[in-house]
């Protein structure tokens, strides 16, 4: 990790650490943490750490978003700090600036379409759209007669249904009937929806290997205090077992998605190459929040499944973000027709070349 990427992490691990405490946040049904993180995230400029200064962001490189997504995993926050990210990277594509506040893209599932209308108005519906019922603003990628466009949208001027995933935040379904935006411009040439499901796919990935890095630790640590049979569970040869299962899963996620993230940060297009490493860890990632969140809970017995522990704040949120910008037999089947398509030839070479 290069300096200023430590730089930027540590910020937002200092942020999390001092403002979005699992124990505190358990605590708290009426959610008035979430207010004075938010603030001093907004301060640090981390919302809008991928939009450049001229555009009214941070200007902050790929790598050090992403590492900031790490972060944000390893805490699991339930506030849109990823989707006003990913929003304003975005709208950045087309040099739209971004507004204040939370933002979230639209849409976020790979199947959904927005159309863009003769008379400049949008409409359609997304489904699944993370945090939608708290952003201020939509970043909209919507296709016309004319090619591809991205937009934004003033949120009040949609239609919102609200919804929960698993991890209990909003996943909400967003319609858009004739919405006039407040700016829209084309897509760089080569930009499409995929491209799009791809970067929320890394994001993604990023966020549950960070989760599954908490649930290893919070394990670990619980199996070296937990007593039966007057010894610690961590001399039990099933819950080593166990735990090296779930330190396997974790490094599996983790080098997937920081893989994949760094061919991002580092590419100079979406090539065929970034599109294996984008697809895979977003499949690998989803494989590890199962298998991991599953051993996580195994190790703690029936207390980690109680509302008061604080476990489940990171398996579920990780089992809720294996759905998002594509599931993972959604980006196995698409891998699969890139392989194909490639012929079998090709398939060593492009393995190979990561």
């Amino acid at each position: 990790m290069a300096e200023s990427e430590n730089i930027v992490a540590e910020t937002a691990e200092k942020i999390f650490s001092d403002l979005a405490d699992a124990q505190t946040i358990n605590r708290d049904n009426k959610g008035g943490w979430k207010a004075p993180l938010w603030q001093a995230l907004s301060e640090a400029g981390l919302p809008l750490a991928w939009v450049d200064e001229d555009c009214g962001g941070s200007g902050a490189s790929l790598a050090e978003g992403f590492a900031v997504l790490s972060a944000a995993g390893r805490f699991a926050i339930a506030v849109p700090l990823a989707e006003t990210m990913l929003a304003g990277w975005l709208l950045a594509q087309a040099k739209i600036s971004s507004p204040g506040g939370e933002m979230t893209v639209v849409p976020a599932s790979p199947k959904d379409r927005i159309a863009l209308n003769a008379d400049g108005s949008l409409s359609g519906r997304a489904r699944g759209v993370p945090f939608a019922k708290a952003a201020k603003h939509f970043a909209v990628l919507a296709s016309g007669a004319g090619g591809v466009s991205i937009a934004l949208v003033d949120a009040a001027k949609c239609r919102i249904e609200a919804g929960l995933n698993l991890g209990g935040d909003n996943s909400d379904t967003v319609t858009l009937d004739k919405v006039q935006p407040m700016a829209i411009k084309p897509a760089p040439k080569g930009f499409d929806q995929t491209r799009l499901m791809l970067m929320g796919g890394v994001v993604r990935s990023l966020q549950i290997a960070g989760a599954l890095e908490s649930m290893l630790e919070i394990s670990v640590r619980y199996s070296n205090e937990r007593v039966a049979f007057e010894k610690k569970i961590s001399k039990f040869q099933a819950v080593q077992h166990n735990l090296a299962k779930l330190a396997g899963e974790s490094a599996a996620a983790l080098a997937a998605a920081t893989s994949a993230a760094d061919a991002i940060a580092n590419a100079k297009s979406f090539d065929d190459e970034v599109y294996l490493e984008a697809a895979a860890a977003k499949i690998r990632c989803s494989e590890a929040a199962e298998k991991g969140g599953a051993i996580a809970h195994q190790v703690h017995g029936a207390i980690g499944f109680t509302i008061e522990h604080i476990l489940h704040r990171y398996s579920l949120r990780a089992l809720a973000w294996r759905d998002d910008f594509g599931s993972e037999s959604y980006w196995a089947v698409e891998l699969g027709k890139l392989v194909t398509g490639r012929g079998a030839d090709e398939l060593w070479p492009l393995v190979a070349s990561r």
